[in-house]
């Protein structure tokens, strides 16, 4: 699914791979996928991009924009870009296919569910896009511990690390795939009561949000998540389906999954504050 170190990585590789490629021919649902979620009417797709060209990309968040002269294309979750040059290796399923002139393609095949979105340039109104945009990225100097505190909610109302960092966009493209090496970086277990944390948790988590993201971008994404080559990123995750049962790089102890807040965390009951 793609996440902040994904949508980062690609967004680079689409501007240097497809800038200057023009849209020869678009294919929308060539395989049926009921959880491939399109914005707007799916057959004015090809209308609106086929002849034009690519101009670049970038991210927000946990979504990939790739502009045209006009239009933006944009995706979220599991509608990941693969980008193909040898026709011999062109996928025989997938939910959307952008053909260029140079008869290299680029590949949309939804991974559990995705959102794939077309908008004229500079005119997106989805909130999710909004959000995303809008906000401070950590991998911005302006996303200073201040910031990091003041997207903590008022009041006295339970709420947990991973609630904390992971839900209501107050980090885009902070999900649960990059979460458990932030929180086993930090120390703190997903389940922990942030009514509980101290300044120094909150530092503690401000510092691992910052780092752990940094060296996912810097490292091409995460080894459990593929770039738009296809290829695994180069950074080594910590915790995820892995590494479960095996032994805590820090202290040697056993890595443990539960089922939380509708997914999967991993942690280490040694290391992590719970």
């Amino acid at each position: 699914m793609l996440e902040l170190p994904e949508s980062y990585t690609i967004s680079k590789q689409v501007e240097q791979a497809l800038k200057g490629k023009t849209i020869q021919n678009i294919e929308i649902m060539h395989t049926p996928h009921k959880f491939a979620f399109f914005h707007g009417d799916m057959d004015m797709y090809p209308d609106y991009l086929e002849g034009q060209t690519i101009v670049g990309a970038t991210y927000h968040g946990g979504m990939i924009e790739i502009d045209t002269e006009e239009s933006m294309i944009v995706f979220a979750d599991g509608a990941s870009p693969k980008y193909f040059e040898d026709k011999r290796k062109f996928p025989k399923k997938h939910q959307m296919a952008v053909y260029f002139d140079d008869e290299t393609a680029v590949f949309v095949s939804i991974q559990m569910y995705g959102f794939i979105s077309f908008f004229p340039k500079g005119e997106c109104t989805e909130e999710y896009y909004i959000s995303s945009s809008s906000k401070t990225s950590p991998l911005e100097e302006s996303f200073t511990f201040n910031y990091f505190k003041s997207l903590y909610p008022t009041g006295n109302k339970k709420i947990s690390a991973k609630e904390f960092l992971a839900t209501k966009q107050r980090i885009p493209g902070l999900g649960n795939g990059v979460l458990q090496d932030i929180l086993w970086d930090a120390g703190i277990d997903p389940r922990f009561d942030m009514r509980e944390a101290t300044e120094s948790d909150f530092e503690a988590l401000y510092m691992s949000v910052r780092k752990i993201l940094q060296e996912m971008c810097e490292c091409g994404g995460r080894d459990t998540e593929k770039d738009l080559f296809g290829n695994k990123g180069g950074y080594i995750t910590q915790l995820s389906k892995n590494s479960l049962y095996e032994p805590c790089m820090k202290c040697g102890y056993e890595i443990c999954k539960a089922n939380y807040m509708g997914g999967t965390v991993y942690f280490c009951e040694h290391c992590q504050k719970r």
